[in-house]
């Protein structure tokens, strides 16, 4: 498998995107299509795509809002998804409709050399919280701005304001150690709850009119298809599955049971919404 060369520092995610858990993100690609699609929706309602613009989509994943992206823009348009990971890249490719402008390349934004000046718009639903040093990162993606050219991603709030992400892991914190605290500069998913640090780095790398707009969201963890299928959701990617992660049979059959009586008390027919939080950032190159 193809493993894209990238910053040195960066090379912990590189590999962690490109092994197990990688592939597990492809694996559950249309489940937690549908689970995200209400931040897809905001992020591209407040990016303001405009027919014709051309766009990067950073840390693409499996390609939805690459995709959603290139109908806005249309034909005269063109959207460039970028990503570490080579797992999720291939399942992008073979999701997208052959007709859109849409490109995809498998690279670290951090050093990749995009053309200067040529595009309008960078995106990112949840890609821009994994990088070693932001601030570079997201200098070298400015380059690629026009002047005019303009800056939108969501990125996660707080874990206190995400329990559709923790009320399954402080179940699981019932029969497992707790996860290793990150520290605030650390990459990971919530590397960006603070306000003022995505200001700074923003700042620092040469955006203005940095604006911070708090979204809260209702998100159905079982995509509709009932408790069961919640508590697979819940094992199977994020901070349970890194949790339970080499625990054996006993204690991860005791901690799915756990899960399925934590959330039991959410279910609404076949749908468990659990609340969610996110941050839709918008700037100025």
């Amino acid at each position: 498998m193809d493993i894209p060369a990238g910053h040195q520092q960066n090379a912990d995610q590189i590999a962690y995107w490109n092994g197990p858990a990688g592939q597990r993100w492809t694996d559950r690609q249309a489940a937690q299509d549908v689970v995200l699609a209400p931040v897809s929706e905001i992020l591209i309602d407040r990016a303001k795509v405009r027919a014709g613009e051309r766009i990067i989509d950073i840390g693409c994943g499996c390609g939805a809002t690459t995709i959603a992206l290139a109908q806005r823009t249309g034909p005269t348009g063109h959207v460039l998804g970028i990503d570490i990971s080579a797992p999720m890249l291939a399942r992008a490719r073979q999701i997208a409709p052959p007709d859109l402008p849409v490109d995809f390349v498998l690279a670290d934004a951090t050093v990749y050399p995009f053309h200067p000046a040529s595009f309008d718009l960078l995106v990112s639903r949840f890609g821009v919280m994994f990088f070693a040093e932001p601030a570079l990162s997201f200098a070298n993606m400015r380059k690629a701005l026009r002047p005019s050219g303009r800056l939108a991603f969501a990125c996660w709030r707080e874990p206190r304001h995400n329990p559709w992400m923790m009320a399954p892991l402080q179940a699981v914190y019932r029969h497992v150690p707790k996860l290793p605290q990150q520290g605030p500069e650390d990459p990971g998913p919530f590397a960006f709850a603070s306000e003022q640090r995505v200001t700074r780095i923003l700042s620092e790398a040469g955006f203005s009119s940095i604006a911070m707009e708090p979204c809260n969201l209702s998100l159905d963890i079982a995509i509709g298809r009932g408790l069961d299928a919640a508590v697979e959701s819940a094992l199977e990617i994020g901070p349970s599955n890194r949790a339970l992660e080499g625990q054996p049979a006993e204690v991860r059959t005791a901690a799915k049971q756990s899960i399925r009586e934590a959330l039991a008390p959410f279910v609404q027919g076949q749908t468990v919404p659990l609340g969610g939080s996110i941050w839709i950032v918008t700037a100025s190159a």
